[in-house]
């Protein structure tokens, strides 16, 4: 490895860092057709527009559009088991217990996966004008837990060390283990938040519309922002991947640049 030029440890790295910039320049290109994809979606808000669009189109439907809105449940919300006067439409409770088993053989306590329970519950609800409680217009979310999209917010999160009693004692003693913690969380996407679907809207019964999951196999999204927020969050992610595609392209080309000028330094060393 001696009789090399160049330390195989540095072609490696030159190699990488333009494998990196590559890698990074497509998703930057992905990310563009993504963003340009989403600027052609129609957008809508739950109004007269929207009914009128609807009323205009073949079979009263609109086949892919953005409906941009407040959450509103149909009936009686949702109340949080944890925090007062927290309500939604969707709520998600997941409890986890872990534990600990006593190792014979390295005569210690060793952790194991604990047991899981996971409950979600929904209600139906709609989307309505932003800023109006009481809507002639509205749009009834069809499905929600199908669509794709990260929607609920952890409204309460608490780790609880398990208590000493003589239940433990026992189970410590004739089992061989014991409880450690128990840790629980709550998830809610909450009455009045900001969400903007991405599906087909059909109109039923004169001015009741639905968003459901496309029958053409696009995906059917809901996100907890408006439209613009989301854009910005898929211009933001464009700018990233360029920008790290640039930055590891530029180093690359900046080592691989000192790697030649150290050669030619050492062979006209060596004419001389």
């Amino acid at each position: 490895m001696s009789d090399l030029p160049v330390n195989p440890l540095v072609l490696i790295g030159i190699g990488s860092t333009f494998g990196f910039s590559g890698l990074f320049y497509h998703l930057y290109k992905e990310k563009k057709k993504e963003l340009k994809a989403l600027k052609e979606i129609p957008v809508f808000r739950p109004d007269e527009d929207l009914v009128r669009a609807l009323n205009a189109s073949p079979h009263r439907r609109l086949q892919y559009v953005a409906v941009e809105g407040q959450v509103q449940a149909d009936g009686e919300p949702l109340t949080s088991q944890f925090i007062p006067r927290c309500y939604g439409v969707i709520q998600k409770l997941v409890a986890v217990e872990h534990w600990q088993y006593w190792d014979c053989s390295a005569a210690k306590w060793n952790s194991r996966p604990g047991y899981k329970k996971e409950s979600n519950n929904s209600v139906p609800f709609s989307l309505i004008s932003p800023g109006a409680y009481i809507s002639d217009a509205s749009v009834r979310v069809h499905n929600p837990l199908e669509a794709s999209g990260c929607f609920l917010e952890r409204v309460y999160y608490k780790m609880r060390n398990a208590e000493e009693d003589l239940v433990n004692s026992l189970l410590q003693t004739v089992g061989g283990e014991k409880p450690v913690s128990k840790e629980e969380t709550e998830e809610m996407l909450r009455v009045g938040t900001t969400m903007t679907g991405f599906g087909e809207v059909v109109l039923e019964r004169g001015q009741v519309m639905r968003l459901q999951a496309p029958r053409d196999g696009r995906k059917y999204i809901l996100v907890p922002t408006d439209y613009n927020s989301y854009l910005d969050s898929h211009r933001s992610s464009a700018t990233m991947w360029k920008t790290l595609s640039a930055f590891t392209g530029i180093t690359g080309t900046a080592v691989l640049a000192c790697v030649i000028h150290s050669m030619m330094d050492k062979r006209d060393k060596r004419s001389n």
